[in-house]
């Protein structure tokens, strides 16, 4: 929920230095300008958005909005299904984890891991990494440029989402100045009408100037910031898992094959090492 928090203090600042410096807070409600602004801002983001990607803007902003983020949590409960997963194929051969790759929602393994279960992209890749492993039908060597180019693709992917946003941002306070020449085209015919009547009218075409700015800089470009860091810790979930099961299908034993993918990770949600290996070796003798 930081991101609420966010746009209250800099809704609450903005607001609150104009009524300290004698500004009454009703003079920038001004229905028109947030019509033009607003209205033109939605239709470049649907103009410049395919339908697929205007729905992944949508579901991002949810997500940022509820601000849920991966911690340690998420991660080791990842490590501790990879080290399950990779010891089910040391003892019993990797036949046995057919069962439970062919249908995850029905194994008893990750059932346990409700994080990456009920995540279809994250799943979808661990299932995509262990199929060829037990198949057998590529090389070892060449399972990590498999699950690499996989990767790759999908940070092209969402990278979209973000790029469209920040078009957005970048293009409100151009926006406010549309919003404000349509004010002065307003003023300019209400000449006739008196200094106070041509007062209110510039008034109101400043404040398009102002709202393109401040919704640009104080809510569009944070939040395709903070998409972005949203972006780079669901990447981050799946480099770890393609440094464990490639590191598995090399032959590596399951515990050093989850190390390798646990110091892949970032030092804010890396879990730490001993307290790690001791859960692990505790699954291991269930």
């Amino acid at each position: 929920m930081l991101i609420i928090v966010g746009a209250i203090i800099v809704l609450a600042s903005t607001v609150g230095g104009f009524m300290l410096a004698g500004g009454k807070p009703i003079l920038l409600l001004h229905l028109s300008e947030f019509v033009v602004i607003l209205g033109i801002s939605g239709g470049v983001l649907v103009i410049a958005s395919p339908a697929h990607v205007l729905k992944e803007v949508v579901q991002k902003t949810l997500e940022a909005i509820k601000g849920k983020a991966e911690g340690k949590k998420e991660f080791n409960e990842l490590l501790m299904l990879l080290y399950e997963v990779f010891m089910v194929g040391r003892r019993n051969g990797l036949i046995a984890l057919e069962e439970h790759v062919m249908d995850p929602k029905k194994s008893t393994i990750f059932a346990k891991y409700p994080s990456v279960l009920n995540n279809h992209e994250r799943l979808e890749f661990m299932i995509n990494g262990l199929k060829p492993v037990i198949d057998g039908k590529i090389k070892p060597d060449q399972l990590e440029d498999l699950m690499t180019a996989e990767l790759d693709a999908k940070a092209v992917e969402s990278e979209h989402p973000l790029h469209v946003l920040q078009l957005v941002a970048d293009s409100l306070p151009a926006i406010g100045i549309v919003a404000a020449v349509l004010g002065i085209i307003n003023t300019m015919s209400a000449i006739a009408e008196g200094p106070e009547a041509v007062g209110e009218k510039v008034a109101a075409a400043l404040t398009g100037t102002l709202l393109g700015i401040f919704i640009a800089y104080g809510f569009v470009s944070p939040l395709a910031a903070r998409l972005k860091s949203i972006t780079a810790a669901n990447e981050q979930f799946l480099n770890c898992i393609m440094h464990a099961v490639a590191g598995f299908a090399k032959g590596l034993a399951p515990l050093t094959a989850v190390e390798i993918a646990r110091r892949s990770l970032s030092s804010h949600v890396q879990p730490g090492g001993t307290e790690l290996e001791a859960a692990l070796k505790a699954l291991g003798t269930k």
